[in-house]
């Protein structure tokens, strides 16, 4: 995703946002996973738009703190493959928290120098991804109610996933500014819609905000 994400433009980029369709499950709810399916299209597009956002530093750029106590966009991307892989690893039988994470690891800058510290980031963030995205892909939305537990306290299925959710979002804002910080405001490609664009964001969508609502 990397890879596709140095290439792009602002215009590439929001031509992909345009093609992304709402999931399949929300026109049809007899799939059983209409809600499964609103959680893996949201985790996706957090992930694409931090890829985005890393797609845009260099090696150097990627593991530097902003004044030498804020996490790295590297040290956030250790982190976050460390939680999910540890949170949706055998999601519905074992503690959330597993035995063999080393969450202070997490935050302790031991890639290698150059490219190869980018591809270690990289592999970090990957792995905890395929981990959410095999979990995400068994459930559906009868397991929604199912309790599983992290660090001992018993949760829904829903509620981890939410929880979850605003956990990445919250880290995915971390990424995205400290990116748009070390990258400055005249190399920065705007993931979202950029300012003075609202107008045009709408007509591409077809909306008219002058309409009358139904």
């Amino acid at each position: 995703m990397i890879a596709a994400a140095r290439g792009e433009t602002a215009h590439t980029r929001r031509e992909a946002r345009l093609a992304i369709p709402y999931p399949s499950a929300m026109a049809n709810p007899s799939t059983g996973r209409s809600i499964i399916d609103d959680f893996a299209s949201k985790f996706a597009e957090i992930r694409r738009e931090s890829e985005q956002a890393i797609a845009q530093l260099d090696a150097d750029q990627l593991r530097r703190s902003l004044d030498g106590d804020v996490n790295s966009v590297a040290i956030n991307m250790k982190h976050v493959g460390g939680n999910l892989r540890s949170r949706f690893a055998d999601f519905l039988t074992t503690d959330g928290e597993k035995p063999s994470r080393d969450r202070e690891g997490e935050f302790v800058d031991d890639f290698p120098p150059g490219e190869a510290g980018r591809a270690a980031a990289m592999a970090a963030w990957s792995d905890g991804w395929a981990t959410l995205e095999s979990a995400l892909a068994t459930l559906t939305d009868a397991d929604l109610g199912r309790i599983v537990r992290i660090r001992g306290a018993e949760h829904t299925v829903a509620r981890a996933l939410a929880r979850s959710l605003a956990h990445i979002a919250y880290h995915q804002g971390q990424i995205v500014l400290i990116a748009r910080i070390l990258r400055g405001p005249s190399r920065w490609q705007t993931i979202s819609i950029p300012r003075g664009g609202t107008a045009q964001r709408h007509a591409e969508m077809g909306f008219d905000p002058d309409a009358p609502r139904r």
